[in-house]
């Protein structure tokens, strides 16, 4: 991985008289190059790049969890943190698939990752933040989900899987661990370490994933199609969320393979019949009777929930010297970077004069900036995303016959709101005060 451009690595330079001027971007690098206090939190660990580091939220074999705030934006990230010295080659090239897979995907259910920071002894994935837990706790501390609630979320893992399946995109690990919750039941999938790009039909070979997740094909065969295991691991999930039990179990390892090639499990009468036919459908021994996504969309069981729509797929990386339309996204982020100070000349200013490459990187700390702002304004078109809109498409109301067009129109009015905001914004433009970047 290449270095990441930090804020120590740029110079602000003002007038005795100018530093009451500063803007909030110039003010944090000022910060960063001068301020004892500031480099002292650096040091104790409680500061990288633009974002404070709050508190302990999760660890893992090689990582580290915390929770943090990008000091600019004022929002709440998930910040990773693995030791390089723990990283072997293949936890190495785990975390390049995940970046490269994420930032290919364009969907408010999956997990958006904003930047990669890289000291001589860690490094730092700033990811998107869902604080409210993962599936996986959630059932084990409050038991099974009724149905109604597990149609609301169910929906939205079959819609964060059609995308990555639609960008040619097989996830390999689902499983309740790796859906998490933004709100009360808005998920977000995420942990694409064991994700690969395949072609249609293209057969596999790495084992990956979860046990009590893996498909039958993944114990009996020497190949796979990814799509078809990431199906399978979509039924145990559903089993799991209804009934609060895994399907197959087994005291060790082989005893659980085993029960999985037999392919023997049976669902609880309390289960609704609709519910079963889903279920059994995902788990069919047969991977060609496996249900397709578009079965699984248009099953009895989900044929009245909101499939949350992909994003408009903008461009991720803030190009040095290109201006995007003015009814985009991408202009609206980047305006709102200028009033923070980070304006077209503080970008060209960071171009690599030696370096062909046009945009910013994953590990430009400008480039993180944008990237939450972007995916700000996304959500705010995005009804789950919305707080004026969220109990409106999950309420009971959802499960009306009315709700597909219900939907619908809540969407039409998030995007019609978001676009007056953008109108309105743009007709009363406001100036930044600039110093000079070296």
């Amino acid at each position: 991985m290449k270095e990441n451009s930090t804020e120590t690595s740029v110079n602000v330079v003002f007038g005795k008289d100018e530093k009451k001027a500063l803007s909030p971007y110039e003010k944090l690098v000022y910060e960063a190059q001068n301020d004892a206090r500031c480099k002292e939190e650096v040091k104790a660990g409680r500061r990288i790049g633009f974002y404070r580091i709050v508190k302990n939220i999760g660890l893992g074999n090689f990582s580290k969890v915390k929770l943090g705030v990008h000091l600019l934006a004022k929002e709440k990230v998930a910040i990773k943190i693995l030791d390089k010295t723990k990283l072997d080659k293949t936890t190495q090239r785990l975390l390049s698939r995940e970046i490269t897979s994420t930032e290919k995907l364009h969907h408010p259910n999956i997990i958006r990752i904003y930047e990669v920071i890289e000291t001589d002894r860690e490094i730092y994935i700033v990811t998107e933040y869902a604080a409210d837990g993962d599936l996986y706790t959630r059932i084990t501390d409050h038991g099974k989900m009724p149905e109604n609630e597990a149609k609301v979320v169910f929906a939205q893992i079959t819609a964060a899987v059609d995308h990555m399946h639609s960008k040619g995109i097989v996830h390999r690990d689902i499983k309740c661990e790796n859906v998490f919750f933004g709100k009360q039941r808005l998920i977000k999938l995420g942990d694409l370490g064991f994700s690969t790009y395949t072609e249609k039909h293209q057969m596999l070979t790495t084992f990956c994933g979860s046990p009590p997740y893996a498909a039958p094909e993944l114990y009996r065969d020497e190949s796979y199609e990814g799509i078809y295991v990431d199906i399978w691991a979509l039924g145990v999930t559903l089993y799991f969320m209804v009934t609060g039990l895994m399907p197959f179990r087994g005291e060790n390892l082989t005893k659980l393979k085993n029960a999985v090639i037999d392919g023997n499990y049976s669902i609880p009468a309390y289960v609704s019949k609709p519910c079963k036919e889903l279920i059994n459908g995902l788990l069919s021994y047969d991977k060609l009777e496996r249900w397709s996504i578009e079965q699984i969309r248009s099953c009895t069981w989900l044929t009245k929930q909101y499939f949350p729509k992909e994003y408009d797929p903008y461009t991720l990386n803030l190009s040095y010297d290109s201006t995007p339309s003015r009814i985009s996204f991408e202009y609206e982020a980047q305006t709102r970077l200028a009033e923070l100070g980070i304006t077209p000349d503080v970008l060209k200013s960071r171009k690599d004069s030696s370096s062909s490459e046009k945009t910013l990187s994953t590990h430009d700390n400008v480039n993180g900036t944008y990237r939450i702002i972007l995916h700000r304004l996304q959500k705010q078109s995005t009804p789950l995303e919305r707080d004026d809109l969220y109990e409106q498409v999950l309420t009971d109301e959802s499960t009306t016959p009315r709700a597909r067009s219900m939907s619908v129109n809540i969407e039409n009015r998030a995007r019609k709101a978001q676009q007056n905001m953008n109108n309105s914004f743009h007709s009363h433009p406001q100036r930044a005060k600039v110093c000079t970047i070296l």
